[in-house]
């Protein structure tokens, strides 16, 4: 069985008119776990790029619907340059659910990444190394063994 992972990150920020910021991360970290086999990765910008034009029924809708699956999958990586409300309740509620949750962020004395992340990367870098060194299908094994999947 795949090992499900939720690729969350800023959208839209602290931005007060309705723009997004830079998704180009979003290709990185999946460009990153390209060679890492048997995972299923959910990117809530690729499923909803146009979601700045939804009213707000549909927009409620799959804000919920993003937080079901953050706490639903099991792992959780949180790309966070700046602080962002929205992937601050979906680390919430995958924690609440006993997920795997990594963050990167240089944000490293913010309370959320401090005391919800499993572990945290300052960079892309640093996290690409952590996935080359094969740390991360390390952690991926570990969890396939406590939930009793092989």
């Amino acid at each position: 069985m795949a090992v499900k992972i939720f690729l969350a990150g800023i959208m839209q920020g602290s931005r007060r008119e309705p723009s997004l910021y830079n998704q180009d991360y979003r290709l990185r970290i999946k460009q990153i776990l390209s060679g890492v086999n048997n995972i299923e990765i959910y990117c809530p910008y690729e499923k909803h790029p146009r979601s700045l034009t939804y009213n707000r029924a549909k927009l409620k809708e799959v804000f919920l619907d993003h937080i079901k699956k953050a706490a639903t999958a099991d792992v959780i990586i949180a790309y966070l340059p700046e602080a962002s409300m929205g992937t601050a309740l979906e680390i919430w509620e995958a924690s609440r659910s006993g997920r795997i949750i990594l963050t990167i962020s240089p944000l490293t004395e913010n309370w959320i990444i401090k005391a919800l992340a499993t572990r945290n990367f300052r960079d892309l870098e640093e996290f690409e190394e952590f996935v080359r060194r094969g740390e991360f299908e390390s952690l991926l094994y570990s969890l396939k063994r406590q939930t009793g999947d092989s």
